[in-house]
């Protein structure tokens, strides 16, 4: 039997195998339109694959207003390294057919990070946030520093009322979406 988590995961990811998958277009007009990803000047962000929410056009346009993008590379103990992202295709091949920085300035480089921006397949209402199991993400934002915002990309119909938690999943503090920022704070009243 599968654990409540586990469960709803599996949903999660069926649903989205059933969607068409958006330009990508949306969630850079979003986020292009908020004071924190106009004030910061590196940012923390991952290379969406597949049916995630596009994350290419938000990263082209970071790195063509000048800010300084770190993408993950992914160890092999699941946990993550950060790089400055080059041009497309500049990036190397890394496990599980991701596309990583050629260069990994460590584990701790997302603690230099304004702002994060990751991966989710739901977030709740408190700030829960529910990735695709590896923890990964759940233990580089571990790393990221007091005050720092972290966003979670996910769709809006992937922002609940409630998921399950355990004592090591992080905190998000807003859900991007194709369509609009929503803050935890917001979510909660």
């Amino acid at each position: 039997m599968l654990s409540p988590k586990a469960a709803i995961r599996q949903e999660l990811l069926a649903a989205r195998q059933r969607m068409t998958v958006p330009s990508g277009a949306g969630l850079l007009a979003v986020a292009r339109e908020q004071a924190d990803v106009l004030a910061a000047r590196r940012i923390a962000l991952y290379i969406s694959m597949g049916t995630e929410p596009q994350t290419g056009p938000l990263i082209d346009w970071l790195l063509a207003s000048g800010r300084e993008v770190l993408l993950p590379v992914l160890y092999a103990d699941n946990d993550l390294g950060w790089g400055i992202a080059p041009g497309a295709a500049d990036l190397v091949p890394g496990r599980l057919g991701l596309s990583e920085p050629p260069v990994d300035l460590g584990a701790d480089a997302i603690g230099t990070a304004e702002l994060v921006i990751c991966p989710a397949l739901a977030v709740d209402r408190h700030g829960v946030r529910l990735g695709r199991g590896g923890g990964s993400y759940d233990r580089a934002l571990t790393r990221v520093s007091p005050g720092t915002p972290v966003w979670a990309v996910v769709y809006d119909s992937e922002i609940v009322d409630s998921l399950p938690a355990d004592p090591h999943d992080q905190p998000v503090h807003a859900a991007l979406t194709p369509t609009r920022l929503v803050q935890v704070s917001d979510m909660m009243g």
